[in-house]
C-alpha cells in the first residue's frame, strides 16, 4: 500500500539540501568577515558578537549537510522506516549550538555591562558598526526565506531549523542595529545601549534553540502529529464514499514522511478487495491535502450501528 521514495527522490532532495547549504555557508563567512571587522573599526562588542554568531552557522551548516547524507540513505533491514531520524538528531544539535552561542554572547555582553559600570572607558561605536547590522539583517532575512522555501519544499527539518539559525541572525542584528544606533545618536553616555543590544541577542537566540530543540525532541520521543493535523486525517477519511467511524488513529514523524496508522469501517457485506480499494481512496486523499510523503496503515473493521 505505502510507496517508496525511487533513489532517484533521495538524491533529489539531498542535492537541494546542499544546494541552499552551500549557499548559506559562503555567505556565512563573508558576513562573518565583514561583521567582525566592522566591530572592530567601529569599536561596537555588539557587532563582534552578531559576527561570531553568524559564523557559527558555518557549524550548522557541517551538520545539515551531514544529517541530510544520512537522512537520504532508504530503508533497509535494520532501518525499515527510513532514515529521516537523522535529521530531528541533526536539528536537534542545530538547537543546542544555537543555545551555547547565545549563552556565550549573554555572558560577554554582561561582562562589557559591568566593566563600564564599573568604569571602564569605552569609546561608542562608529557608523561602520550600524551599516554593518543594517546589511546583516538584509542577506540574513532574504537567506532565510530562501533556505524555510526550500526546507518545506522538500519536507526537511533539519533544513528548516538551519533556516531558524539564519533569522535568529536577522532579529539579533535589528536588536544590535538598534543598540548601535542608539549609542551613536544619544552619545557616549548611552554607551550601554550596545552592549545591552547584546542581551537583546541573547535572549532572541535562546528563545530559537529552544523552539528547535523542543520540536525536535518530541519527534525523536514519537510524538503525534500536530492536533489540526490529525483532524484532517479523520475528516478527509470520512468524506470517502463507504467509509464509517475512522478511529484508533495514531500518528507520528521520520524525517519528511509522516506515518499513519487508522482504522476504519466498512459494509460488512464488503469483499476484501473493496475494503482494501477503499482504504487506497483514503490514503491518496491525505497524499493529496496533507503529504505527500507518508506511510499508510489502514486497518478495515466492519461496520455495526454502534460503529464497533
Amino acid at each position: 500500500m505505502n510507496a517508496k521514495r525511487s533513489p532517484e527522490e533521495f538524491q533529489s532532495r539531498l542535492k537541494q539540501s546542499n544546494r541552499i547549504t552551500l549557499a548559506g555557508a559562503i555567505l556565512n563567512i563573508l558576513l562573518s568577515a565583514c561583521k567582525i571587522a566592522a566591530g572592530i573599526l567601529g569599536r561596537s562588542q555588539a557587532i563582534v558578537s552578531d559576527g561570531i554568531h553568524s559564523l557559527s552557522d558555518l557549524l550548522s551548516d557541517l551538520i545539515v549537510v551531514a544529517g541530510s547524507f544520512f537522512s537520504s540513505k532508504p530503508d533497509d533491514s535494520s532501518h525499515n522506516y527510513g532514515h529521516g531520524k537523522f535529521e530531528a538528531f541533526s536539528a536537534l544539535i542545530i538547537g543546542g549550538i544555537l543555545g551555547s552561542v547565545g549563552l556565550g554572547i549573554g555572558y560577554s555582553s554582561v561582562m562589557e555591562i559591568i566593566g563600564i559600570l564599573q568604569g571602564k572607558r569605552v569609546e561608542g561605536p562608529g557608523m561602520i558598526a550600524l551599516a554593518a547590522a543594517l546589511v546583516s539583517i538584509a542577506v540574513k532575512e532574504i537567506l532565510f526565506r530562501y533556505t524555510l522555501t526550500v526546507g518545506e519544499k522538500i519536507n526537511s527539518s533539519v533544513v528548516i531549523a538551519n533556516a531558524y539559525h539564519h533569522r535568529s541572525d536577522a532579529l539579533s542584528s535589528i536588536g544590535t542595529a538598534a543598540g548601535v544606533g542608539g549609542a551613536i545618536l544619544l552619545g557616549e553616555g548611552w554607551i550601554l545601549v550596545d552592549p545591552a543590544a547584546g542581551l537583546i541577542v541573547c535572549g532572541i537566540i535562546i528563545f530559537e534553540s529552544f523552539r528547535i530543540v523542543r520540536d525536535n525532541v518530541n519527534e525523536l520521543l514519537e510524538s503525534s502529529l500536530p492536533e489540526e493535523v490529525v483532524e484532517k486525517i479523520i475528516t478527509l477519511s470520512e468524506s470517502v464514499p463507504g467509509v464509517h467511524s475512522p478511529h484508533k488513529l495514531r500518528t507520528r514523524k521520520v524525517g519528511c514522511q509522516y506515518v499513519i496508522d487508522l482504522h476504519i469501517c466498512v459494509d460488512p457485506q464488503m469483499s476484501i478487495d473493496e475494503g482494501h480499494t477503499i482504504s487506497h481512496k483514503v490514503e491518496e486523499l491525505i497524499r493529496e491535502n496533507i503529504n505527500s510523503d507518508i506511510i499508510f496503515y489502514a486497518h478495515i473493521e466492519p461496520y455495526t450501528e454502534r460503529g464497533d
